[in-house]
Order: C-alpha cells, then structure tokens, then sequence
C-alpha cells in the first residue's frame, strides 16, 4: 500500500512539473505534449522610446505580467531604450531580429513602427500607442492590425478631456494647442480636441514644436496669446515638462494634460489612465501568443478599464485654481 502512495505522489509530482510557462495542457495537439514543451524560456526585446514615468510604468507592468505568468527564470528580458532617438530605435529593433527574439515590446509609436517595418515575422506587442491605425497607416481599421502587431492603447475620452477644461477654466475664451509636429498621434489628438472645442465654442490656436529646442519659444509665443494650454499624450512634451512649467505658471496660465505624467510636471488636472496597467495588460496579451499560441493579427487592440480624474494640486494652489471633490491629487513624489 506504501509503495502505491509512493507512486501516485511521485505521478502528480511530475504532473504539476510540467506546467511552467511555455507549457501546453492540450495533449491533443499533434507534435507536441507537455514533456516537450515543460521548461521553455522566452526572451523578450523591449525597446521604450524614451525614459518617461509613464512609459517606466507601462514597461514595469508588460514585465510584471509575464514574470508572474511565466514564472521566474523562464522569461528573460533585453530592455533598451532609444532616449529619444530614431536612429538609436531603428538599431535597437535590427538587433532584436537579429538576435531572434521571442517577442518585441514596443513602447511608444516609433518602437511600434521600426519594429513593424524590420519584421513580419516576429510577433510585436505595442503599449503607449495612441492610435495603430495611424501609426501603421492602417485605412481599412477593425480594432485588429491583420499583421504581426497587437497591444494596448493610452488614448484616454479626449471630449471628457475637453469637459474638464470647461469644468475647471469655465472663464476659458481661447486655449492653446501644444504637441511635437514629429509625432501624429499628437496631431490626432490634438485634432480630435478641436472637435470638441468647436463643439463649445471655444477659439483655438495650434503651437507646434519639430524637438524639444523649440519648446520654449513656441511655449513662450503661446501664453502672450491664449487663456490656458491643453496638452495630449506626446512623449517630447513629456520629457520637456520642466520648460513648459517655467514659462507657463509665471505667465499664469493652466495646462491641462492629457496623461498624469505630463500633469505633475507642469498641469492643473488630467484624465488619467494607469500606464503600468495598461503595460500589464500587454504582458498578458504577449503571453497568449507565446504560450497559448493567440494569432497576434486577430487579436484587438485594448484600452486603459477606466479613467481618473487627477489634478496637480502644487500649480493648482499656485494658480488659485478650485478643484472639486471628484478630484483625486496627485502624490507628491
């Protein structure tokens, strides 16, 4: 009796054994069983376009994800970043295909199109992506790419956007328009923003930047000429918001923006997502394709569950701006 316990005991043990990441519990598929499959690794080339706290986070989450799925040591991670450059981008992602990696992590549009265009072979998973459609120059959009690249979105309800700025600025008679010209998410959303101020009859101008050297001359040239500035989810705005605060709180006008990183560096309020959840929910959609074999190109793109609204309660005080309870401030870091 001894020795058959013994023997269930050491079956169940090599049972459980075999379903690390990588693992397949459809014994049914052909050319491939659980014993063949137990114990792979996967690595993974994570390419972020810039050191941000918003696209740190949303990296943070896709490795949380994975790890956590996969289990530690079977998902190793090459995590380079292009600090802004195209160039720098475009040899990070040649260096992945040619290493042959498991996944790309694309983090931001410029990853998301470099890799694109370097493979169609190797599955890419895009996070902090405003919109694919525009990014791979999609006309024909269904919610799914139809190519090796599925992700997560940071595009955040730009009209609910636009209603904080009236809540918040209801004496508002112009606003200003802030984004990199390099970068057309910024110009979509910046154009989706006018859409809803025409709505309300608010006046609007654009000021565009080509790179971060032109910021505080059109920053400066924009507050001589609107009531307050809106911002959008723009990643050379992002690592600039140190010279758009130094121009903008003396001349006392109120940023609106439209991500929370953005907001604690030189906004009153945003509407937030959570970019570690939304890189989280990458991880989780990368692991459907490496372990559950999903097909990448039918897969849809996703979006942040919910929204907050968020306000920077330092320039906020600074601008004898009210905010009202629904409000959540940012914490100080």
């Amino acid at each position: 009796m001894k020795k058959k316990l013994v023997s269930i005991f050491m079956v169940a043990a090599m049972v459980l054994s075999m379903t690390a990441c990588g693992g397949n519990s459809d014994s049914s598929e052909e050319g491939s069983s659980a014993e063949e499959s137990s114990g792979e690794a996967y690595n993974i080339g994570i390419c972020q376009l810039v050191q941000h706290e918003a696209l740190d986070a949303a990296t943070q989450g896709f490795e949380d994800a994975l790890t956590e799925l996969c289990g530690e040591g079977n998902v190793t991670f090459d995590e380079q970043n292009a600090q802004g450059e195209h160039n720098m981008c475009a040899t990070i992602i040649n260096q992945f295909v040619s290493d042959n990696v498991d996944l790309i992590l694309a983090n931001a549009t410029d990853p998301l199109t470099t890799a694109a265009t370097a493979t169609a072979d190797i599955p890419i998973i895009g996070t902090s992506i405003t919109d694919y459609a525009i990014a791979l120059q999609i006309e024909d959009w269904t919610g799914a790419t139809g190519i090796n690249v599925s992700g997560t979105s940071d595009l955040a309800p730009i009209d609910e956007q636009e209603a904080m700025l009236k809540e918040l600025l209801p004496d508002a008679k112009t606003v200003g328009i802030l984004y990199c010209s390099a970068e057309p998410n910024s110009k979509y959303q910046a154009e989706k923003f006018e859409e809803a101020l025409d709505k309300d009859g608010i006046a609007y101008k654009e000021y565009t930047a080509a790179d971060s050297n032109e910021i505080q001359s059109v920053v400066t040239s924009a507050v001589s000429e609107v009531d307050a500035i809106y911002i959008p989810t723009d990643n050379t705005m992002a690592a600039n918001t140190e010279i758009v605060k130094n121009v903008c709180v003396p001349a006392g006008i109120p940023v609106i923006a439209g991500e929370q990183g953005i907001c604690t560096g030189c906004g009153i309020a945003t509407l937030s997502i959570s970019y570690y959840d939304i890189g989280y929910r990458a991880g989780e959609m990368a692991y459907e394709v490496l372990a559950n074999g999903a097909d990448i190109s039918t897969m849809e793109i996703e979006f942040a569950p919910e929204v907050t609204k968020m306000y920077n309660k330092e320039i906020c005080d600074e601008l004898g701006i009210t905010v009202p309870d629904d409000y959540e401030a940012i914490e100080a870091e």
